[in-house]
C-alpha cells in the first residue's frame, strides 16, 4: 500500500497568484474541480480541521487528501477535461498540482488504498503521475486505466492505450485490454492476467467518460473542466450589448446564480465560493454574471486567464447583495441549500422553475432543451427515467446517463408525467472506448 508522503500546502506568499493563472513559476499551485459526489465523501484541506465533509464543485488543492466512505464515490476533474474517479473506501493525496515555468501543468495523486480509474486525455503536453503501493504510473500522452491497491497486491488494467508501470523489479508495458497484477508480499513481483476481468465499477467509469465525451464536444469556452456541464445543463442566449451569454435551463423569473452554495476555507487562500449547482464550476470561477431586465442572469465567459473565483456580477439592482464571504471563522459556510450531495436510488424527479437544474444527475434526462421548454409553460414537469448504474456495495441517486445525441429526445432524454420510464443503457462489462 502507498504511504502517504504530505506537502506543505502553499501559503499566503503565493496566494495572490494563485489567483491569476496561469502564472509561470515552477510548481505554481493549481486549483482542480471535485466535479462529481455520491454517498460518503470526506475532504482534507490540510487547514487543520481534519476530514470534513465533502460536495460538488469544491476546489481540490496541492495537499488535499480525498477519501470515500462505503457509499460513496468522487470525481474530480482536471484543466484540460481529464478526470479522476474513485470508488468506496478509498483515499488519494493529491501531493503535487504544479505549472513550470513554460506554463505545462503537472500533476501527482497518491492512491494510498482504494480503487481509482485515470481518463488522462494528454492535452497540450501536461504531465500527471499516479503512485500506488511501490509502484508510479506518469504520462503524457493519452491513457484510460484503472487501479485497484490493497495492502497485499495491487491490480492495474488499461482501457486505452498502453500503461507503463514503474515499480521495484522494473517497468511493466499494459497493454489495451490486458491486467497486471503486483503481489507486495514478493517485492511486487508482477503477473499478467490470463484475461481481462471486469469490474463492478467499471460501468460506472465508462458512463461518466461517455458523459465527458458526449457534451464537451461543442465547447464555446476557452476552459476545458465544467464545458460539459454548461452544454448538458444550459444553453447560449442573446444579450443586448453583452453578446451571447449562458443560462442554465429551468432557472426562472426571480432566480439568481447565488441563492445555493457554501463558503469553503482554504490555508493562505481564504474563502472560496462552492456553487451547489451540477454547473457551477467555470460560471463561479471564470468570467461575469450579467443581469438583464426581462432576460434574467447570464454568464458572460471572460478570458481564457481570467481565473477569477468568487462572486462577481454586473447589471443587478442596488437593493440586490450578492453572498458575502464570512469573517472570523474557518468552518464551512452554507448559503440556501448549500452542496447537495445525490444520494439513494430513485425513478423520477420533478423538474420545476427556478431549480436551475438542480437535482438532476448529469446526462440522466438526454436532452434538457426541450424538457426546460415544457417546464417553462408549465411550471414544473415530472420526469420518468431508469436508475443510474449501482454497483453492489451501493445504490446511486439520480438516473442513468444513456449515451446518444443530446438533441433528440429518445436518447435517454426520460419521459414526462405518466409516460414509460426511460431505457437504461448497456449492463456493466460492456467495455471502455
Amino acid at each position: 500500500m502507498y504511504k502517504p508522503r504530505f506537502h506543505g500546502m502553499v501559503l499566503t506568499a503565493v496566494a495572490c497568484a494563485l489567483f491569476a493563472l496561469p502564472a509561470a513559476a515552477e510548481s505554481q499551485a493549481r486549483i482542480v474541480r471535485l466535479s462529481d459526489v455520491q454517498g460518503g465523501v470526506q475532504i482534507d484541506k490540510n487547514s487543520g480541521l481534519g476530514f470534513e465533509n465533502a460536495f460538488l464543485n469544491l476546489p481540490i488543492v496541492q495537499g488535499t487528501q480525498l477519501r470515500t466512505r462505503g457509499t460513496g464515490r468522487a470525481e474530480i476533474e482536471f484543466e484540460d477535461g481529464s478526470t479522476l474517479r474513485v470508488t468506496p473506501n478509498t483515499t488519494v493525496e493529491f501531493s503535487t498540482l504544479g505549472l513550470n515555468d513554460v506554463g505545462k501543468r503537472f500533476s501527482t495523486v497518491n492512491l494510498v488504498e482504494g480503487r481509482a480509474y485515470v481518463d488522462w486525455l494528454g492535452k497540450s503536453g501536461d504531465k500527471f503521475a499516479l503512485n500506488f503501493s511501490q509502484e508510479k504510473v506518469e504520462l503524457t500522452q493519452a491513457a484510460h486505466f484503472r487501479v485497484g491497491a490493497s495492502s497485499s497486491a495491487v491490480e492495474v488494467a488499461s482501457f486505452k492505450n498502453q500503461v507503463e508501470v514503474v515499480g521495484p523489479s522494473g517497468t511493466v508495458r499494459i497493454d489495451k485490454n490486458k491486467m497486471v497484477s503486483f503481489d507486495v508480499s514478493d517485492n511486487d513481483r508482477s503477473t499478467v492476467a490470463k484475461s481481462f476481468q471486469a469490474d463492478p465499477y467499471d460501468e460506472w467509469d465508462k458512463q461518466s467518460v461517455n458523459y465527458h465525451d458526449q457534451y464537451a464536444r461543442n465547447n464555446p469556452t476557452p476552459y476545458g473542466y465544467g464545458s460539459s456541464d454548461l452544454s448538458y445543463y444550459g444553453g447560449y442566449t442573446n444579450f443586448p450589448g453583452y453578446g451571447m451569454l449562458w443560462q442554465p435551463y429551468f432557472a426562472g423569473v426571480g432566480w439568481n446564480p447565488f441563492m445555493d452554495g457554501a463558503w469553503s476555507w482554504y490555508p493562505g487562500m481564504g474563502y472560496m465560493w462552492a456553487s451547489a449547482y451540477p454547473w457551477g464550476w467555470m460560471p463561479y470561477n471564470y468570467g461575469n454574471w450579467v443581469y438583464a431586465q426581462g432576460l434574467g442572469w447570464g454568464w458572460q465567459t471572460g478570458g481564457s486567464n481570467g481565473w477569477r473565483g468568487g462572486i462577481h456580477y454586473v447589471g443587478a439592482s442596488a437593493d440586490f447583495h450578492g453572498p458575502v464571504e464570512p469573517r472570523g471563522t474557518v468552518t464551512t459556510v452554507v448559503v440556501g441549500r448549500g452542496g447537495p450531495v445525490m444520494t439513494g436510488a430513485a425513478t423520477s424527479v420533478v423538474v420545476n422553475r427556478g431549480s436551475a437544474g438542480m437535482g438532476i444527475s448529469r446526462g440522466s434526462l438526454g436532452n434538457l432543451q426541450h424538457l426546460n421548454t415544457q417546464v417553462a409553460k408549465t411550471g414544473s414537469v415530472e420526469v420518468h427515467a431508469a436508475p443510474q448504474f449501482a454497483a453492489s456495495s451501493f445504490h446511486a441517486g439520480g438516473f442513468g446517463y444513456v449515451p446518444g445525441n443530446p438533441a433528440t429526445s429518445s436518447a435517454g432524454a426520460g419521459h414526462a408525467s405518466a409516460a414509460p420510464a426511460g431505457h437504461a443503457s448497456g449492463g456493466a462489462g460492456g467495455g471502455h472506448r
